[in-house]
């Protein structure tokens, strides 16, 4: 019976955020380990090609890049120590735009597990897009 079920409930979580960097600073905060471990006070691991494995959250997250475009996209296979058992892994997809000297980041996360999708649309804001922020700000001043 290792079948999976087609009826696993999955939900979408798109949030769009102005952060104050331009678009190559910002995906650069993402993919390279030490910058996402300052910005997030949590380690992380991983090589930013297609095909290479991550970790985020000190290995809460883990994930494969699927796509990447320097400075415009981020596309992962992504899970986390949390998931249900049979679920897939989601597809997290990052965009940056440039608004003048600022990113506008569109997150697209699909394929969650619906029971999760509230706790980690909450996750979102508060372990990436709120210190992203902070650290962006910081390094300005």
């Amino acid at each position: 019976m290792s079948k999976k079920s087609p009826d696993l409930k999955v939900a979408t979580i798109t949030q769009k955020i102005i952060i104050p960097g331009k678009p190559k600073e910002v995906y650069l905060a993402y993919v390279d380990t030490k910058k996402a471990a300052e910005f997030t006070g949590q380690g992380a691991t991983g090589v930013p090609k297609v095909g290479g494995k991550m970790t985020h959250g000190d290995g809460y997250i883990t994930g494969k890049y699927l796509e990447l475009v320097e400075g415009e996209k981020i596309k992962q296979e992504w899970t986390t120590t949390e998931w249900p058992s049979g679920y897939p892994p989601s597809i997290l997809e990052l965009t940056f735009k440039p608004k003048g000297r600022e990113t506008e980041l569109t997150m697209v996360h699909s394929k969650v597990p619906a029971s999760q999708s509230k706790m980690y649309s909450d996750g979102w804001t508060m372990y990436y897009w709120e210190p992203l922020k902070k650290y962006f700000q910081t390094k300005k001043s």
